[in-house]
């Protein structure tokens, strides 16, 4: 089904859509795929909100969802968490291919490159799902021709919960020395599994101990290095401070700054 069968005139603000793919990753995290509108338009990074209702004459569920899909796509792409008893889990839980989903007609967001000031090092740091945005942004091929070097720092409780891991390994076979455009490092990070991955630890951890400067080759500094994060709160509050600490500063009154962060959660 293509993206012309969405109903477009559901609302002032939002429109219906039908899922379109599923993939179970674990039994609790899935990405999902719905059609899209050929005039709705969104920059890597941002997100959307997603409403569910069990029937038509209940009032809908919404949700903020980052996009991970390319903004090229003819799909919007999403990764979500089923949370235990969460009323948006149980019905996205339910939900078959064919199925209808409501999404606004906006995006919103400020998680974009264009929030932040030039540099040679992009380090786009998740934790769980939060590594939605940057799987949208590594779809993009304008991100390639804008950094030396992009650090994917991707934290999850297990294994089999580094989503996009095969993708993302290829993007590092075809962006590696030698090759043109940015170098893609990618440094997962499984934190209830010993021995699951080379790197343990907490990402702000791992900053402030300098094994990811250690991991990647690439020095942090205000004036080479940019920053994004989106995940878990802890892990970004601790991730800005330090940062401030150090001099970076986000983009304010028009200035552009070094960090970038993702508030929906």
């Amino acid at each position: 089904m293509d993206s012309q069968s969405m109903t477009t005139n559901s609302s002032d603000k939002w429109t219906k859509s039908q899922v379109l793919w599923m993939q179970y990753w674990t039994p609790a995290l899935l990405s999902f795929r719905i059609s899209r509108i050929p005039d709705f338009r969104f920059r890597p990074g941002l997100y959307a909100r997603l409403g569910l209702r069990e029937r038509e004459d209940e009032e809908l569920v919404w949700r903020p969802f980052s996009m991970a899909s390319s903004p090229d796509a003819d799909y919007l792409e999403f990764i979500a968490t089923l949370v235990p008893d969460g009323r948006f889990s149980v019905l996205l839980e339910k939900l078959k291919i064919g199925d209808s989903m409501c999404i606004d007609k906006a995006a919103f967001g400020f998680l974009t490159l264009d929030q932040l000031a030039p540099g040679r090092d992009l380090w786009l740091l998740a934790t769980g799902t939060g590594i939605g945005p940057f799987v949208s942004i590594l779809r993009d091929g304008a991100v390639w021709q804008c950094f030396e070097n992009i650090i994917l720092v991707h934290s999850a409780r297990l294994a089999a919960e580094l989503v996009y891991r095969d993708e993302i390994a290829v993007l590092a076979g075809k962006h590696s020395p030698g090759q043109t455009g940015a170098r893609l490092h990618y440094l997962p990070i499984v934190t209830r599994e010993p021995g699951a991955t080379s790197l343990t630890g907490h990402i702000p951890q791992l900053l402030e101990d300098g094994r990811l400067e250690a991991a990647t080759g690439c020095p942090i500094t205000v004036e080479t290095s940019r920053f994004m994060a989106c995940g878990n709160p802890s892990m970004t509050q601790e991730v800005r401070a330090w940062l401030n600490a150090l001099g970076f500063q986000t983009t304010r009154r028009g200035v552009h700054g070094q960090m970038a962060f993702e508030k929906y959660w």
